[in-house]
């Protein structure tokens, strides 16, 4: 049933809407009798007032929106609960959107949070996105904006991982337990979260005085057919892999399947690491690898610089929250020397 109004409660006493919006917030100016019969009313017909109207009218709508490419995925999912948490501690709403990795729906997304008028937007770009322009452009135009998870370069407060950091004791593990022909499975070349953890991949094999071979470093889309079909090209070598580093979940996913479906054995003849979440690791078999991230820390971490540009801080800041690498039955012991 649809509840009554302002309006109708104007409407059926004859007075005009202000004086009903008067009684409703205890104002003067309104006779005890026909305050009476407003309140009267407005309770019998389940009155409520629209916080969205109140807060538009004084441009200060206590919400916030959060764009993520892909909110079914475990990683992105838990930053969000904890984001939203954190909102709801200081008295904000969230509004959650998903690009599904588009470029398009990103910007569609944007559009429709700022014609909302929330007071921010955190943000993790499509895996296709090349073009920064509408986030500078927010930035100009006075909207807080802070990025997560793939920081893009540019002029705008962020949230990521120590990338280069976590990759190079990524690869230095595999080399630790004797592998040698080390491939790097990642996203798109254009995403920087791609090139950092590759720069860290590449920075260890230089350390160690492995030489770098170009056919074992795969960087397409992030997706399940684009991990199947690169982990087949890479065992189809003259001279396989013996280890991979996988930088999301679902590149790690696929390459498991590419090497079992071949009737490799993991660790034995493919060692695998992953940027995944534990749970994906515990589930898998066999256990894998991973590069756990703080996905709580990241969260809390993006709301309280979102919330720190609504109060007023201008100022753009990078925070790097540390991950750390975690072993499972993926990967061999380290050698002996």
């Amino acid at each position: 049933m649809k509840r009554i109004s302002q309006r109708d409660i104007a409407r059926e006493l004859g007075i005009n809407v202000s004086t009903v919006s008067r009684a409703l917030r205890g104002l003067e100016g309104v006779s005890s009798e026909l305050k009476k019969k407003i309140l009267d009313m407005a309770k019998e017909g389940g009155y409520r007032p629209n916080p969205f109207a109140v807060s538009l009218r004084y441009d200060l709508t206590r919400t916030i929106g959060i764009v993520v490419p892909d909110v079914s995925f475990n990683s992105y999912a838990h930053i969000v609960k904890r984001i939203e948490a954190e909102a709801r501690r200081e008295g904000f709403l969230c509004i959650i959107t998903d690009t599904d990795e588009t470029y398009e729906n990103e910007m569609n997304c944007l559009e429709m949070l700022v014609n909302m008028h929330v007071e921010g937007i955190i943000f993790c770009p499509s895996q296709n996105t090349s073009d920064f322009s509408h986030l500078l452009n927010l930035r100009q135009a006075h909207v807080p904006v802070v990025i997560f998870d793939r920081a893009p370069g540019v002029d705008i407060s962020s949230v990521i991982i120590n990338d280069a950091a976590s990759a190079r004791q990524a690869t230095n593990s595999f080399i630790e337990s004797g592998a040698r022909r080390i491939a790097f499975l990642g996203g798109s070349n254009q995403l920087k979260q791609t090139s950092d953890r590759k720069h860290g991949y590449l920075e260890a094999l230089r350390q160690n005085g492995i030489p770098i071979r170009r056919e074992l470093v795969k960087c397409h889309q992030i997706s399940f057919n684009s991990g199947l079909s690169d982990t087949m090209e890479l065992l189809n070598l003259p001279e396989p892999p013996d280890a991979i580093l996988a930088t999301h979940g679902l590149l790690a996913i696929s390459a498991l399947q590419a090497i079992t479906s071949r009737g490799l054995s993991i660790p034995d003849d493919v060692a695998v690491i992953a940027y995944m979440s534990d749970w994906v690791s515990e589930m898998s078999h066999p256990r894998i690898s991973f590069v756990k991230q703080n996905l709580r820390e990241i969260g809390i971490k993006a709301f309280r610089l979102l919330l720190d540009q609504i109060h007023g801080d201008d100022s753009v800041q990078h925070v790097v929250v540390n991950a750390r690498l975690e072993l499972r039955e993926s990967t061999k012991k380290p050698t002996t020397k």
